[in-house]
C-alpha cells in the first residue's frame, strides 16, 4: 500500500513511491495529492494548497513559480510546496529540493525524537530529593560519629543510624504520586480528558501559562460568511443573493468560501438557470457565472476585491442608482481597510445584464457594476471567551501562537477577550537571541505569523522565564511546542501525531473541559503536597528526636526494626490521601513545588514534634518504666501523634473548617488502634513491646492531645507569617 507520485524522469512519465524520490526529481501533482516533499513550483495551472496543517493557515493558499525572499516566512513562500501539505485544486510541476528528514516536515518529526525537556514536577521531585538525601546524610554522620566516639557498639551505632536514615525517608512518595495520579486520572476520565501520562497532571495543576494554537483550537477551524454588505457598507440582501447564485452554480473545485456562502442563508432560484461559467484562475482571482433569473440575463462576478474592482466602471448603491466607479473608489478602499483591519478577509460582487448568449468569455468580464462586499472569518468557537475568563480566574494566563497575519490575530485575541495584548510576530522572533526572547514573551499575549520551530522557542523562552506552560494544538505544526512543554494537550480529532506526542487529550472540543481538567490536576497536587507535608514535618521530627536522646540514654530509644515498623504504620493511612478532599482555595491559584516554603515546614513543625517527643522521653525517664516499656511508649506516642498530625497538616484551615475525606479517616483510625492493640498481642515480644500501665497510656495521650493543639497553634501562626 505504498504511496506514489508521480515523476518526470528521463522525458518520461512514470509512477514511483514516495520513499524512492530524490532531489532534482520533477513531480507532476494534481487536486487531492499530497506534496511528497519540499519542492520549489515549475509551473501551476489554478493551484491551490491547502496548508493548515504545516502553517495553521484556515484558507488554501495560492501558488505559483516565481521569486520569494529567502528570508520569507514559510506562509509567505508561494512559490514553494511543503511536504505533508496537499493539492486542493489545479495542477503543477514542481523540482523536489529536499526530501525526508531534511524537509520542514522532517524537521518537526525530528524533534519529537529528542529527550523532551525536564517538567516542572520532574524538576520539583529531584529538588526535593536532594533537599531530603542533604538533611539525611548530615544527620545520619553526625549520629553515627558521635555514638562511635561514645563508644557505643559499633554495628548497633551503624544500624540505628542507618534505620534512621529510613525513618526519615518518605519512601511511600512514589507510591503515594502513583495513587494520587491514578486516582487523578480516573476523575479527569470522567470529565472527558484522557491522561497519557500521569505525571503530566501534577503539570496541569502547577500550570500558570497556556499557550494554543488559533486555528481549529481557539477557532472552528473554518471559514464562515460574516455578512454582505453594500457599497456603504452596510447589509444587502442583494449582494447576499448575487454571491449566493454565482457560489450556487460554481463547478469547479469544492472550496470553503463558496461553501460558506451556501451555508450562511439558502434563497429561492427556482425561477434561475445557469447559462455558462468562467471558472476561477490563478491570474484573474474571479470567478463568473451568467445567470438567467426570472427571464432576465446576469453576469455575476465574486472574487478577490482588486481584481473584480478592475472589471468595473459603474457602482450600484443601495438605492439602486449607478455612480462613476472613481467618485467612490476612496471610500470602498476606506471600507476595505477597516475590514482588514478587523482581521477578515474581503471579496468583491458584481453584476452586469447581458443579452442572451450561451458561450461567455473573459473578455466579458468589463463594465461591470460594482455591488459589495462579502466579509469571512474564522470565528472562536462557542464559549471560548467565558472559558479563557474562567482559566484567567484560575491563574492561568492564555497565549495564542499562531501562523496567521497579525490582523487576524488581533482580531480573534479581541474576540476572545485579549484586548489591548501586545503582538509579536515571527519575523520579529526571528531576529532575537534567546535571552531577548525570554525576556519579551512575559509582556506578549499574542504570537502571529509564526513558524512552527517558532512555536517551540516561544514555549522553551517561557520556561526559562520560570512559568510552567501547557501547550494546546491539534496540528502537525504543533509537534515541536508540545513536546517541549510541561503538559502537552491536544483534542481528539487533531492530527495522530499531535495526540501521539501530547501528555493529556480531551475527547471533546469543549474548552470547558481545560477548566475542569486543571481544576482536578491541582487537587491531585494538593494531596501529593498533603503526604509530603506530614512525612517530612513527622518524619523529622521523630528521627531528629531519636537521634538526640541516642546522644544521653543509656540505650537505644527505638531498635532498627521498631523504627522501620513506626515508618510502615505512620505511612499506610496516607495510601487514601488520593480520595481527601480539598479545600477550595487550594484549587484557585496555580501550585508548584517550593522547597524553601518545604523546608521552613519541616523545621517548623519538626521541631513541634522533637518537643513533644522529648517531653515523652522525659515522663518515661521520670516513670523509671523498664526499657521495653520505655521503647513501648516512645512507639505508641510517636506513631499515634505521626498518624493523628495529618488531620492537622492536611488543610491551611483549623480542624474544626476543613473535613477530611472518609477513608483518610477510616484509615488513621484504623492504624491508631493497631499500634495500641500491639503491645497486647502474642508476638509483641518478637518486636520488643512488653504492655503499658494505664496510667502511662494516659498520661501519653495527654501528650498527644498538647501535641495536636500545639500544632493546630503553630499551623495558624505559620501561615500568618511566612
Amino acid at each position: 500500500m505504498q504511496i506514489k507520485v508521480t515523476v518526470l524522469r528521463s522525458n518520461s512519465v512514470s509512477e514511483v513511491a514516495v520513499d524512492e524520490l530524490v532531489p532534482g526529481d520533477i513531480v507532476v501533482l494534481k487536486a487531492g495529492d499530497i506534496n511528497p516533499a519540499d519542492c520549489l513550483l515549475l509551473a501551476a495551472d489554478h493551484l491551490f494548497i491547502d496548508e493548515a496543517m504545516l502553517t495553521g493557515e484556515s484558507y488554501p493558499v495560492e501558488k505559483s513559480p516565481g521569486l520569494v525572499a529567502v528570508e520569507a516566512p514559510l506562509s509567505q513562500r508561494t512559490n514553494s510546496l511543503w511536504m505533508g501539505t496537499h493539492v486542493q485544486s489545479g495542477e503543477a510541476k514542481a523540482l523536489v529540493i529536499v526530501t525526508g528528514q531534511s524537509t520542514e516536515f522532517g524537521k518537526l518529526s525530528g524533534r519529537i525524537k529528542l529527550k523532551a525537556p525536564e517538567t516542572d514536577f520532574e524538576h520539583g521531585v529531584r529538588r526535593f530529593g536532594y533537599m531530603l538525601m542533604e538533611v539525611t546524610l548530615i544527620l545520619v554522620i553526625m549520629i553515627f560519629a558521635v555514638n562511635v566516639y561514645l563508644h557505643k557498639p559499633v554495628m548497633d551505632s551503624f544500624l540505628f543510624a542507618l534505620a534512621l536514615a529510613v525513618g526519615l525517608t518518605p519512601q511511600l512518595l512514589p507510591a503515594v504520586i502513583s495513587i494520587n495520579l491514578a486516582h487523578g486520572a480516573k476523575r479527569m476520565a470522567a470529565e472527558k480528558v484522557i491522561v497519557k501520562q500521569l505525571a503530566s497532571i501534577e503539570n496541569f495543576g502547577s500550570m500558570n501559562v497556556l499557550c494554543s494554537d488559533k486555528t481549529g483550537t481557539l477557532t472552528e477551524g473554518k471559514v464562515h460568511l460574516q455578512s454582505a454588505l453594500d457599497v456603504d457598507g452596510k447589509t444587502s440582501d442583494k449582494v447576499l443573493r448575487y454571491a449566493y447564485l454565482n457560489a450556487f452554480y460554481e463547478t469547479g473545485f469544492n472550496n470553503p468560501i463558496d461553501e460558506a456562502i451556501r451555508d450562511f442563508r439558502a434563497f429561492d432560484i427556482k425561477d434561475c438557470r445557469k447559462l455558462a461559467e468562467i471558472p476561477y484562475d490563478f491570474y484573474r482571482k474571479r470567478l463568473s457565472m451568467l445567470i438567467s433569473d426570472s427571464g432576465a440575463n446576469i453576469l455575476i462576478t465574486k472574487g478577490a476585491l482588486t481584481n473584480v474592482l478592475s472589471a468595473c466602471t459603474h457602482v450600484e448603491n443601495s438605492d439602486g442608482i449607478l455612480m462613476d466607479i472613481d467618485e467612490v473608489r476612496e471610500r470602498i478602499q476606506q471600507n476595505y481597510e477597516a475590514f482588514s483591519t478587523q482581521g477578515l478577509r474581503t471579496l468583491g460582487i458584481a453584476y452586469k445584464p447581458l443579452a442572451e448568449e450561451n458561450e461567455l468569455v473573459k473578455d466579458d468580464e468589463k463594465e461591470m457594476r460594482f455591488l459589495g462586499f462579502l466579509t469571512l472569518f474564522d470565528p472562536p468557537k462557542a464559549n471560548c471567551a467565558q472559558t479563557i475568563e474562567q482559566l484567567r480566574q484560575l491563574g492561568v494566563t492564555l497565549k495564542i501562537i499562531t501562523g496567521d497575519n497579525r490582523l487576524v490575530a488581533e482580531t480573534v485575541s479581541q474576540q476572545l477577550g485579549l484586548s489591548g495584548s501586545k503582538i509579536l510576530t515571527g519575523p520579529e522572533i526571528a531576529q532575537m537571541s534567546g535571552n531577548a526572547l525570554m525576556n519579551k514573551v512575559t509582556e506578549v499575549n499574542v504570537f502571529a505569523e509564526v513558524e512552527p520551530n517558532q512555536k517551540e522557542r516561544i514555549i522553551i523562552a517561557l520556561k526559562k522565564a520560570g512559568f510552567v506552560v501547557g501547550y494546546m494544538g491539534d496540528g502537525i505544526n504543533d509537534v515541536s511546542a508540545l513536546h517541549a512543554a510541561d503538559v502537552g494537550i491536544s483534542v481528539d480529532s487533531a492530527a495522530d501525531i499531535a495526540k501521539e506526542t501530547a501528555q493529556i487529550v480531551l475527547l471533546e472540543k469543549d474548552l470547558d473541559v481545560l477548566v475542569k481538567g486543571v481544576k482536578e490536576g491541582r487537587i491531585t497536587f494538593a494531596n501529593t503536597l498533603k503526604y509530603v507535608f506530614m512525612a517530612t514535618s513527622s518524619n523529622f521530627g521523630n528521627m531528629f528526636s531519636m537521634a538526640g536522646a541516642s546522644l544521653f540514654l543509656p540505650f537505644l530509644p527505638l531498635l532498627p526494626k521498631q523504627i522501620l515498623l513506626t515508618n510502615l504504620l505512620t505511612d499506610f493511612p496516607e495510601m487514601t490521601i488520593a480520595s481527601d478532599n480539598v479545600d477550595a482555595e487550594m484549587v484557585t491559584q496555580p501550585r508548584r513545588w517550593d522547597i524553601h516554603f518545604i523546608r521552613k515546614f519541616m523545621f517548623t513543625f519538626g521541631i513541634v514534634s522533637s518537643i513533644f517527643d522529648y517531653l515523652t522521653f522525659g515522663l518515661l525517664w521520670w516513670l523509671q518504666v523498664p526499657v521495653e516499656q520505655f521503647r513501648t511508649g516512645w512507639f505508641l506516642e510517636s506513631v499515634v501523634s505521626a498518624a493523628l498530625i495529618v488531620f492537622v497538616v492536611r488543610s491551611r484551615k483549623s480542624v474544626f473548617k476543613s473535613r477530611p475525606g472518609k477513608y483518610l479517616v477510616i484509615a488513621t483510625l484504623t492504624i491508631v488502634a493497631v499500634t495500641l492493640a500491639l503491645p497486647y498481642l502474642p508476638f509483641a515480644t518478637l518486636i520488643g513491646f512488653q504492655p503499658l500501665p494505664l496510667n502511662v497510656l494516659a498520661l501519653l495521650g495527654i501528650i498527644v492531645v498538647l501535641y495536636l493543639v500545639t500544632a493546630e497553634v503553630a499551623k495558624c501562626l505559620f501561615y500568618r507569617f511566612v
